[in-house]
């Protein structure tokens, strides 16, 4: 148990530091709200009006980050190849080409699906 007492440690400073922060900045933090502070931004543009239960995104928005999600963390597999790419020789290689074709064909379904369009 000792050895788990710095992380047990930490996660309750981290815990105390967040709560702390929410409750001070709900205490002494500015209250005066106006119409404009309140309305949502959209960079710079006047706001749509939207619906009383606040509408619907495309899921277009949703697919997008998705997909950033999904490629993002597939291309994080990278790094420990690469770091350690002369201990692993052909072997490496290999697993390394299959990954990468597996990652570029799954590319190639969204991109034929049209999933990276912004139409």
């Amino acid at each position: 148990m000792e050895l788990y007492t710095p992380v047990l440690a930490l996660a309750l400073l981290a815990a105390g530091f967040a709560v702390f922060s929410v409750i001070m900045s709900a205490a002494v933090g500015p209250k005066r709200y106006n119409r404009a502070k309140l309305d949502s931004y959209e960079c710079g543009i006047e706001p749509t009006p939207q619906p009383v239960g606040g509408g619907r995104f495309p899921v277009k928005y949703y697919i997008t980050a998705m997909l950033f999600i999904v490629f993002d963390i597939e291309i994080i597999f990278l790094y420990p190849w690469a770091v350690h790419f002369d201990a692993m020789k052909f072997f490496g290689l290999v697993e390394m080409v299959v990954f990468i074709a597996t990652v570029f064909v799954a590319y190639a379904y969204v991109w034929r699906r049209g999933g990276l369009d912004w139409d």
